[in-house]
């Protein structure tokens, strides 16, 4: 089979290697499958650079979230066993972990929907409890993180402020359905989300990007507000001043989804028939902004990693849905 390997750290467009190989063996409770198309995620890029919080032994093949077809013809998520990642003609995975795909979407809108969309219901319900009628900042909104969080919280029916770099970043997450649009490269943020409120500011802050995001954030909160940190995309981390969320009465909080499948996977299935559910009715839509084939899969993740892409870019097998 064809699957791109590292075999040193480094940038993505550099290391990843395209290579014929054997299709790799199944361990006790995993299960071969068939890749119809794999998301190409942030964590794809620090794997290749060795710096995620998960190494896998060299030689590797990154990616982490697919839409695959199992032995007997389903149609699955999963979340490939590294090292056999799933920028690859074949793929393991725990069994257990296995989702049905949504009917509602394709291949690569399928392998979009699980670890972004899972992360931003686990932080808006799970951990912030957004409610109807609140308001929510979603930084790098047009990114694939971002884009999820914004389809989620207008699908909980708050208004959603998108803080996003670009024009065409922006005319994105207008697209998305985010109420306000504040581009970071020509506006000071935290005077527009302020004018935008009222001087109120948000009740709900989703950051994925750290560095002067949080800065940003923590001007913006309201009264009783949250701020939910999911990521570190600037590669910038901030150290919170407590002395302050003391004072304007706010709370951090962290959010590690891949710790639910070992503390509470219950969860995850319950989230994913949410989310199936919103699929269904046309609530959320996985924004899938390139599909590339599994040869260009290595410019892809540069992309993402150079931060110059918006939505999703999926890596898309021949024969795929």
């Amino acid at each position: 089979m064809q699957a791109w390997q590292v075999h040193e750290n480094g940038e993505p467009s550099e290391v990843m290697r395209l290579a014929q190989v054997e299709p790799p063996t199944p361990g006790d409770g995993q299960v071969l499958l068939r890749v119809r198309a794999a998301n190409i995620n942030f964590p794809d890029a620090l794997l290749c650079r060795g710096q995620y919080q998960v190494r896998p032994p060299l030689p590797f093949t990154p990616g982490v979230e697919i839409c695959a077809e199992t032995e007997d013809g389903r149609r699955v998520i999963a979340n490939p066993a590294l090292p056999y990642g799933g920028f690859a003609e074949y793929a393991v995975a725990d069994a257990r972990g296995l989702l049905p795909a949504p009917d509602a979407l394709d291949d690569a809108e399928t392998a979009a929907l699980h670890i972004g969309y899972q992360t931003g219901w686990f932080g808006l319900h799970r951990r912030a409890h957004l409610e109807a009628g609140e308001t929510l900042l979603v930084h790098a909104a047009a990114g694939g993180v971002g884009s999820a969080a914004v389809q989620l919280g207008k699908a909980a029916g708050a208004t959603v402020i998108g803080v996003v770099g670009g024009a065409e970043k922006a005319a994105v997450a207008r697209e998305l359905g985010c109420d306000v649009v504040v581009d970071r490269r020509g506006e000071d943020v935290v005077a527009a989300v302020k004018e935008a409120t009222g001087g109120r500011g948000a009740d709900v802050i989703y950051d994925p990007v750290g560095g002067e995001a949080y800065a940003q954030s923590a001007k913006l909160v309201a009264f009783e507000g949250r701020i939910v940190v999911v990521g570190f995309a600037s590669g910038s981390i901030p150290s919170p001043a407590l002395n302050h969320a003391l004072v304007k009465n706010y709370a951090i909080l962290g959010l590690h989804w891949g710790l639910y499948a070992a503390k509470n996977p219950g969860l995850i299935g319950r989230c994913h028939e949410e989310l199936t559910e919103l699929a269904a009715r046309g609530a959320i839509k996985p924004l899938v902004s390139e599909r590339v084939p599994l040869s260009g899969a290595a410019t892809a993740v540069q992309k993402v990693a150079d931060g110059r892409s918006t939505g999703r870019i999926a890596v898309v097998m021949e024969g795929a849905a």
